[in-house]
């Protein structure tokens, strides 16, 4: 993976603008990707390189990153650190020479790329390229999650011939909650998702009211680990107990397992089950952005793709990531 990413980063002639949540490489992949980039900016072109800083505030699940900003902050090009406070700038994606983008859920670890099942999208495209080097733009004046001006707003956008949108958070992460629900709700096949949590109120509601009905094929996977420490929050707040209901039955009816991860803990491993990936019939959502509340709070993009082909692949990924599990553990 280090050495796929240092070909992207090669092929660079112009401009690379690289917003990173989680920078963490042992010294050999460090080597390779960090010699790419520095390597790119010696030879002209323009780097930008953006990351978040970790914080000591409790934040809602998955844990914070292990970024160092002090190995970030020896590559040799211009960066820009990005407070994760209250919220965090969750983005994995590149951008190259305006036409290219590198993005998933897949963080710059040797831990992401070696332990977790996860999804990197490339998208060969001016269109899609221009919305996200817009985003990084936002981004890399405000150096904050929030403010410097709105994001680009979602619409149909060509790759190729295929119509993708592409989805900004914070900007746009409540009306993205809604696009996902309604997608889910108007399925007449399928609904497949990979996503570590599943706490968003609208996708919630309206995947317990589609499991509930039985007219359509839902299965999907998540991080075991990750959903009971969500239960545990729940419980804690009265006002969020509703959602013990609705997710017990989208996973008991709708055929989920769940990995049970290591726990977070300074030092450990990091294997969870990583991928955000929500396939509805022949539109697949793909990106950075966990079903959850908090998800539509941070940084995070999602592209929408309009395939039959790959939404097809990214189905029967899911259903090969769901298989590795036993059935996901449902709240007390």
């Amino acid at each position: 993976m280090a050495g796929r990413l240092a070909r992207f980063v090669d092929r660079a002639t112009a401009t690379l603008d690289i917003a990173v949540y989680d920078f963490d490489l042992a010294p050999d992949t460090a080597a390779v990707v960090r010699g790419a980039i520095e390597g790119a900016a010696g030879r002209g072109v323009a780097v930008r390189l953006a990351y978040n800083v970790d914080h000591d505030a409790p934040i809602p699940v998955p844990p914070p990153p292990r970024t160092d900003p002090d190995t970030v902050e020896t590559i040799e090009v211009p960066t820009a650190a990005i407070p994760g406070i209250p919220d965090l700038m969750h983005h994995k994606y590149a951008i190259r020479d305006g036409s290219s983008v590198w993005s998933g859920s897949t963080n710059w670890t040797d831990d992401s790329w070696s332990r977790e099942e996860n999804v990197i999208a490339l998208v060969e495209s001016r269109a899609v390229a221009a919305a996200y080097t817009a985003d990084f733009d936002r981004l890399w004046r405000a150096r904050s999650v929030e403010g410097g001006g709105g994001a680009p707003p979602p619409r149909p956008l060509d790759a190729g011939g295929t119509e993708v949108q592409a989805w900004f958070c914070p900007a746009y992460g409540r009306r993205l909650s809604h696009r996902i629900a309604r997608a889910i709700g108007d399925a007449r096949r399928r609904v497949r998702i990979a996503s570590p949590v599943i706490t968003s109120g609208p996708v919630l509601g309206t995947l317990a009211e589609v499991v509930a009905d039985g007219r359509i094929d839902v299965a999907g996977v998540v991080d075991g680990t990750q959903i009971e420490e969500v239960y545990g929050q729940w419980r804690a707040k009265e006002g969020t107990r509703w959602k013990l209901a609705s997710l017990a039955q989208v996973l008991r009816h709708g055929n989920f397992t769940g990995k049970r991860s290591t726990p977070y803990a300074p030092g450990s491993v990091h294997d969870y089950m990583h991928a955000k990936v929500t396939v509805t019939d022949d539109v697949a959502f793909v990106g950075s952005f966990n079903l959850s509340h908090s998800g539509e709070l941070n940084a995070e993009n999602m592209l929408e793709i309009s395939d039959r082909g790959l939404s097809d692949r990214l189905a029967a990924f899911v259903d090969e990531v769901r298989a590795r599990y036993p059935a996901a553990p449902l709240p007390r």
